[in-house]
């Protein structure tokens, strides 16, 4: 077989389901034996799309995504996609095309050096210019993405090596010098944890990602059950704690929930999973936490102390960690339950005397519509948002009740990551209810992907919070910068409902409260995707709210 055919051997070997990807003269090769093989592939509108949508697809799966490009601007057209995959620890591999081994470094045409621009936001990255290279590159490859902290990985292939005859063959196991994917942890960590615990009388559990990435949410649970200790969750985090959870009162940090932001404030320790404690989360990190002895579990050295310095470093995966940080704590001789009661009826206070609400208002108001359709859509739904106030109202509001049913991009903050993801997470779930929550501004950003949505005949329900500016950005120009809005108000022509159908997808506009209350209801319960667009006010405020530099204590309650 040639090095084309070897590399989807490859890709079937580690059990890929489906490729995202858009070819190009440096693939056509890969794309012939794709069509030879019939193998499983979704052609997005644009790279980008791809990258978003592999990660999606991730996300929603806990299987590695894979995405196609063409050499120099496809390759450079998934950047975008593998920096906001990165930055939130999505195992992901992009094989991408290059120029033929002898134009390398010629500045030939559509030659892009993707190794060199992607060696900062990649976990590690290959250029293959040996066709007996495939089969180890792409083992290594999926290895690397899936274990340790989960990550990034781009391989790209000379052109002339998907043509080049190979005796294949696919290893066993990936022989890696330096890198084993093990990340062994201290006993003693784990044990001063449970004793930090056991003498606490206020302690606090601060959910992050690392708890969806690593399936351990039924661990986080259990330790909830037996000591009854009020918890949070950062914006990665959401869904490791069910919404409904006693003494579980939302999302901490700069739009987190009062009685969040609160708990940290008061708490005398703090026991945070798998976060990278975020400027978002933190506030003023020199005030942070600034009662709470802060144990730290983590799976990436680099994290301990970065950011927050931790009282209890505990390294390691938490599919090891916690399991056994869990069983001591069963094995403390002490009611916790009883004794963590006063301070989870001291912290359900808090949430009582400034809970998440919004302002009554003949307009729709952007929190009621996210809250009615949390209410319309079933219990296991998948949420996607794309960046902005919509995506901090559907963390306020869409109460997730397991992991991996809230995707947003965390870290890089990606305006266009919400509809190519949500089709990646519909195609990974087909069997649950996908909800797209995105704004007039960030829909425009990848608006060709509707296209995709319909060729496929793939069912998301698009919910668009209209509110003709650029929501956060506006929020901060009306708070910080005199009401002065520069180049952030959207108030042109663009008919979102006939962009929609002519793309494929049938559309309507919500504007009154009776298509609120008889429209919205109908279009969720319909089969295929549809696309809502929903006209909200413009001048509402995202609530609480940390000012950037602020304490988490310092928050701005009120609003519009």
């Amino acid at each position: 077989m040639n090095g084309a055919r070897a590399l989807l051997e490859s890709l079937k070997a580690e059990g890929v389901e489906v490729v995202f990807g858009y070819p190009g003269g440096a693939v056509l090769t890969l794309y012939d034996e794709v069509y030879k093989m019939n193998f499983p592939h979704v052609l997005t509108r644009h790279e980008q799309g791809a990258a978003h949508a592999a990660d999606g697809y991730a996300r929603a799966s806990g299987k590695v995504g894979v995405a196609f490009a063409t050499s120099g601007p496809g390759a450079t057209n998934l950047v975008t996609g593998i920096a906001t995959a990165h930055m939130d620890s999505v195992p992901m591999v992009c094989i991408t095309g290059q120029v033929a081994n002898p134009y390398i470094g010629k500045d030939s045409f559509q030659e892009a050096d993707i190794v060199g621009i992607t060696t900062p936001i990649t976990k590690h990255n290959y250029l293959v210019k040996d066709v007996n290279d495939i089969p180890r590159v792409v083992k290594e490859a999926f290895y690397i993405a899936r274990t340790g902290r989960p990550g990034v990985v781009v391989i790209d292939v000379a052109k002339d090596v998907f043509d080049t005859p190979i005796d294949y063959e696919y290893p066993d196991a990936a022989l890696l010098h330096g890198y084993t994917g093990d990340v062994p942890f201290d006993m003693d960590a784990v044990h001063a944890a449970a004793e930090a615990l056991a003498s606490a009388r206020q302690p606090l559990l601060f959910v992050g990602g690392g708890v969806v990435l690593s399936d351990t949410a039924a661990y986080v649970r259990e330790l909830i059950a037996l000591t009854g200790m009020p918890s949070v969750a950062t914006l990665m985090g959401i869904g490791g704690v069910a919404a409904e959870t006693d003494g579980y009162t939302g999302m901490a940090g700069m739009h987190g929930a009062y009685a969040s932001n609160m708990a940290i404030q008061e708490c005398d320790l703090l026991l945070a999973l798998g976060t990278r404690f975020s400027d978002r989360v933190t506030g003023n990190t020199a005030a942070f936490a600034p009662k709470a002895k802060i144990v730290h579990f983590d799976i990436d050295p680099a994290e301990l102390n970065k950011n927050v310095r931790a009282d209890i470093p505990v390294i390691g995966d938490l599919r090891e960690t916690l399991p056994a940080f869990v069983n001591a704590v069963r094995a403390i001789q002490d009611d916790l339950s009883v004794r963590y009661r006063p301070w989870r009826g001291e912290v359900l206070s808090m949430e009582r005397a400034h809970p998440l609400r919004w302002k009554a208002s003949e307009d729709i108001r952007p929190e009621e519509l996210i809250s009615r359709v949390r209410e319309l859509v079933d219990a296991d739904a998948i949420c996607v948002t794309d960046v902005g106030q919509h995506q901090m109202w559907a963390a306020q509001f869409f109460g997730c009740h397991d992991p991996r049913r809230f995707l947003t991009s965390g870290g890089l903050g990606t305006m266009g990551y919400g509809l190519p993801a949500a089709i990646g997470a519909k195609l990974a779930c087909p069997e649950r209810e996908v909800v797209l929550i995105t704004g007039d501004g960030s829909i425009m950003m990848n608006c060709q992907e509707l296209a995709t949505m319909a060729d496929n005949d793939v069912d998301v329900k698009i919910v668009i919070v209209h509110n003709s500016i650029l929501g956060m950005v506006g929020q901060w120009q009306r708070l910080f910068y005199s009401h002065h809005y520069s180049a952030s108000e959207l108030k042109g022509k663009t008919d979102f409902v006939k962009l929609a159908e002519a793309m494929g997808v049938a559309g309507c506009r919500i504007e009154t409260r009776e298509e609120f209350a008889e429209v919205l209801p109908q279009v969720l319960r319909a089969k295929g995707a549809r696309l809502i667009d929903v006209i909200v006010p413009e001048e509402a405020d995202v609530v609480p709210m940390v000012p950037g530099g602020k304490r988490l204590d310092q928050m701005v309650l009120g609003g519009r």
